[in-house]
């Protein structure tokens, strides 16, 4: 098959079929690496800095020096491999619904896959995030521990879109408290959003934990020939 594209795997879910997928990018001669779910793009190695700094703004607020970390979303792996570069990671558990997706980075399919799974730090957890939170602690069994220190999403679009209408309650006061649960005293909470600061769920977090604030994260596309923006809230303590 041509370099310029090449279909790695693929595997058949309730949400449609799902495909790794490498394509050369003709303007940088680069090899992107893509997963797409029923014909859309849902993840791209193209552009990272987003992942990137969800991890690294997340746990720049943690201030212990051991810590313990879950992770919603696996994608391409970029948040979690951040993340494992703080020194301070003890642990860190990665959920992801698509059992597809862990399987090609265990199969190292994927160009983070040996990097993370030969981590003894890092666990992949097949599961539903959002069901998880909604448990009480601990959320993960059976050797995970009962809170953590940090709790990074990268799931959903932003707030208002969702990839599934199931995952709404997370992004209320009543779901931001369930997830409150499983941190640890001052603890925190990171999100990635493709949007631009939502004002009222950044008011839900100001009712839910001690401190909240949302961050613009910018990088150049030179597909577009312009800066594209993200936001990464990051919340702080949860009351008691």
């Amino acid at each position: 098959m041509s370099r310029s594209y090449e279909e790695l795997a693929r595997a058949t879910t309730p949400m449609g079929d799902v495909v790794l997928r490498r394509r050369l990018e003709p303007t940088t001669q680069i090899d992107v690496f893509e997963v797409m779910l029923g014909g859309d793009g849902l993840m791209s190695s193209l552009f990272t800095d987003g992942e990137e700094a969800l991890a690294r703004l997340g746990l720049d607020a943690v201030t212990n020096d051991t810590i313990d970390v879950v992770v919603g979303g696996l994608g391409l792996g970029h948040t979690a491999r951040t993340a494992l570069h703080d020194p301070r990671v003890r642990s860190l558990h990665v959920v992801d619904t698509l059992e597809a997706v862990i399987d090609w980075h265990r199969q190292h399919l994927t160009p983070l896959g040996a990097e993370l799974t030969n981590d003894p730090r890092c666990r992949l957890v097949h599961g539903d995030f959002f069901a998880l939170v909604d448990h009480d602690p601990p959320m993960l069994q059976p050797s995970a521990p009962r809170q953590y220190d940090a709790i990074l999403v990268d799931i959903d679009h932003s707030p208002r879109h969702l990839l599934d209408p199931s995952h709404a309650g997370l992004y209320t006061p009543t779901g931001l408290r369930r997830l409150g649960q499983h941190l640890r005293p001052h603890g925190v909470f990171a999100l990635w959003s493709n949007d631009p600061p939502d004002a009222d769920f950044l008011a839900d977090l100001h009712t839910c934990f001690d401190h909240a604030e949302a961050h613009i994260v910018s990088f150049w596309n030179f597909l577009i020939g312009d800066n594209t923006h993200s936001t990464i809230y990051v919340a702080e303590g949860p009351p008691p």
